[in-house]
């Protein structure tokens, strides 16, 4: 048995001592080749198996500790532990203790395949609780998540958001699982989760998360002739996509809605060969309902959608000049993600040139700029920019009636509505309307 040596000391002497140093060495081995020699002579037999046996217990133990190191040194830090940072307490999914692209990000919900579609949700700071579960209860019940990825930006760890999320993915799928076993009562409507295998591709597994990984839903069973389609739930914080925050040095606070245009930099330049189409979306302004990328479907990888936003200007003493102007809607933008990534680049240019030529750091209008830039036919010469209708806002909706069965009913034939500065509490409406379903009320934890 012999033993490795990790490092050379090495120790030099002046000339003059060098005999000492060798009579020294020739008197060290002999006296090691003695005490060798009395160890292995027969007569000294009594004493050899106590020494032997001290030996290779210490050898053993060696081979244990040098095992133990090897075996640890050689797993991954995803596959025994995440950062306290990136994993909420009493998470209930399991897919959530992974990371979900190179080391960033975190997965809330591995889709059943790879999707062509992805919906970026960005959560600004005034973003309450219950905006985020409405949000989050909605699109995951549309259409739109059947066949798209839903990935939202956080400004910062919140612990609750995480927590909100995973509790709406996971009464989702219980939704899905009762209503495809039992057929229950419910306003939910299932076939768009329910599809045919019609090619390789779509058994592709999503670019999130660790590989060969199973699916969340225990129900998915490749033998029948019918299988649950849905796309993956990812999050990921501003400081992992835009880890210098771009912006700071421009502007003394940088908020979320002008931070997430420097994180679409770097993030659709990661996804920018797994996705086809892209919505970018804010959860404070948008309700997700339907499926509006279905307009984009057939249009060039270099569309993009910019929808508006109509502004009246009252004037207090002739009231018969009121004039309304129209401004590019910020809150909701989709195309093909090589148009839409090359509006972020361009929108992140633009913030940054008019934050320099500003005296008020703070004063940069993010719907503004964005009516700028898409007056600026030069900037966006690549891009193929196509008008959008007005979103239908809640507070518009003045006809409807107050029952929340009505409202519900009129919303949903929307693929999507702006919040806006209603005064109907729209959680509260969804909630009771939700509630009065059998299904439903099993499955939500706040019915």
């Amino acid at each position: 048995m012999g033993f490795t040596t990790l490092g050379f000391f090495f120790i030099l002497f002046p000339d003059d001592d060098s005999t000492i140093i060798t009579k020294t060495k020739q008197k060290s081995n002999l006296s090691s080749f003695k005490s060798i020699n009395t160890l292995l002579k027969p007569s000294n037999s009594t004493h050899l198996f106590p020494k032997a046996q001290f030996i290779i217990s210490i050898c053993v133990l060696l081979i244990f500790i040098t095992l133990l190191l090897f075996t640890i040194s050689t797993f991954e830090p995803s596959n025994i532990q995440l950062s306290t940072n990136s994993v909420p307490h009493k998470s209930k999914s399991s897919s959530f203790q992974q990371h979900a692209l190179q080391k960033m990000g975190f997965l809330y919900r591995k889709g059943t395949k790879s999707m062509n579609d992805l919906i970026i949700a960005h959560v600004s700071e005034s973003v309450t609780l219950q905006e985020l579960k409405l949000f989050t209860r909605l699109i995951l019940r549309s259409k739109i998540t059947s066949k798209s990825d839903l990935l939202f930006i956080f400004p910062s760890k919140s612990i609750p958001f995480d927590n909100t999320i995973i509790q709406e993915n996971n009464s989702f799928l219980k939704i899905l699982s009762k209503y495809k076993k039992n057929n229950s009562t419910s306003i939910f409507d299932p076939t768009h989760f329910l599809t045919r295998p019609k090619n390789a591709n779509e058994s592709e597994e999503p670019i999130w998360g660790r590989k060969k990984m199973s699916n969340f839903s225990e129900e998915n069973d490749n033998t029948e002739s019918t299988r649950l389609s849905y796309g993956s739930v990812i999050g990921f914080y501003a400081d992992e996509l835009d880890p210098e925050n771009s912006l700071n040095g421009f502007m003394d606070h940088v908020p979320m809605n002008l931070r997430r245009w420097a994180c679409y930099t770097m993030l659709l330049g990661r996804v920018r060969r797994n996705f086809k189409h892209v919505i970018l979306v804010d959860v404070k302004e948008i309700l997700l309902l339907g499926d509006p990328l279905s307009r984009v479907k057939n249009l060039s990888q270099d569309s993009v959608v910019i929808s508006t936003v109509t502004q009246s200007n009252h004037r207090r003493k002739n009231v018969e000049k009121n004039h309304s102007k129209k401004q590019a809607n910020p809150a909701i933008i989709m195309g093909g993600l090589r148009g839409v990534r090359r509006l972020s680049n361009a929108m992140l240019i633009e913030i940054v040139r008019e934050s320099m030529q500003r005296k008020k750091k703070n004063s940069v209008t993010e719907s503004v700029l964005l009516s700028q830039l898409v007056g600026n036919e030069f900037i966006l010469k690549n891009v193929e920019l196509i008008s959008g209708e007005s979103i239908v806002e809640l507070s518009s909706l003045t006809e409807l009636d107050k029952k929340s069965g009505s409202l519900v009913m009129s919303l949903l034939k929307y693929s999507m509505v702006r919040r806006g500065n209603s005064n109907v509490d729209i959680s509260s409406v969804f909630k009771k309307y939700l509630c009065s379903f059998p299904l439903e009320s099993t499955a939500y934890s706040d019915c």
